[in-house]
């Protein structure tokens, strides 16, 4: 069962999107076996949280995102970057309620960056009356982050976050890098595996859990730099990839495969935080067309 509808025909725009941006949070947080990630059988790598704290969390952050899109339309005619700025208290109120339903557990701090700005999107261009696609998504979020990695991580001083001591130490630009590369990462190693293995006919989740290894594959994970630095990245990369060349990989034998393969993420306290949020929007990227 899921906690909101994913679409309904009586819906306006703005519903449709701000559900469909809570349920890509669900869909990421039911999805199981995730190696090293909180699901429905563990908490992965993660002794802070568990299943029932995400879903405490996707309650709180759920009825913000229809104020995401709500700021792209009233800043529609402005700069990308103007829908930034409007946008940016209303993200972190987003997050202190989530922080209130969570107990200071950062749960979806990356998610909301993600999902508020594809809402902020789909606002601008619902106000101009322009076709909510993949493409015209992805490239409308782009625009609002024209700079940021600039602006936020290239600046010199001391590194106050912990993305920007990451991008100093590593080069890394995080979130704001794949949002600002119009969720590149997403749409060529994610999205193509899932959109493939749906249409090969396999179920749902089979298709996400491709898409996940895919992602994890490719995926600069700054999550997995701060726990493991390059080390603990580029292993998570090269087993995903293994996982994904295993030939015949028929459902039964990618659960097995992603089940040992959480097992050796826990010893190394790995966590493929970033991928799983790309995993949210290449969910929610596929429920729009492609052009």
């Amino acid at each position: 069962m899921t906690i909101l509808p994913a679409r309904h025909p009586e819906c306006g725009v703005q519903r449709s999107v701000a559900e469909l941006a809570a349920e890509a949070m669900y869909r990421e947080i039911t999805l199981t076996p995730k190696p090293g990630l909180v699901d429905r059988d563990n908490s992965g790598a993660h002794q802070d949280m568990n299943f029932t704290v995400f879903m405490a969390s996707i309650a709180a952050v759920a009825p913000w995102f229809s104020l995401f899109f709500n700021l792209g339309k009233e800043t529609a005619s402005l700069g990308g970057t103007q829908t930034l700025r409007a946008i940016r208290p209303t993200g972190l109120a987003c997050e202190q309620a989530m922080f209130a339903a969570t107990g200071g557990v950062n749960t979806h701090k990356g998610g909301i960056f993600s999902l508020g700005l594809l809402c902020a999107a789909a606002g601008r261009l619902s106000q101009r009356d322009e076709a909510l696609t993949q493409r015209s998504l992805c490239n409308e979020t782009r625009l609002i982050c024209t700079g940021i990695v600039e602006l936020e991580l290239k600046k010199s001083g001391v590194a106050k976050t912990k993305g920007e001591q990451l991008f100093k130490t590593f080069g890394f630009t995080g979130a704001r890098g794949e949002a600002a590369s119009g969720f590149m990462t997403a749409r060529t190693a994610g999205l193509p595996l899932l959109e493939k293995s749906l249409r090969q006919g396999e179920p749902e989740r089979v298709a996400l859990l491709r898409m996940l290894l895919g992602l994890m594959a490719e995926n600069p994970d700054t999550n997995l730099l701060s726990r493991g630095g390059l080390a603990g990245l580029n292993y998570v990369r090269r087993y995903a990839r293994r996982v994904l060349n295993i030939k015949n990989l028929t459902s039964e034998k990618l659960d097995k495969a992603l089940t040992r393969m959480n097992s050796e993420c826990v010893k190394r306290n790995l966590s493929p935080g970033g991928s799983a949020d790309l995993l949210a929007v290449g969910w929610l990227l596929s429920k729009f067309p492609r052009e």
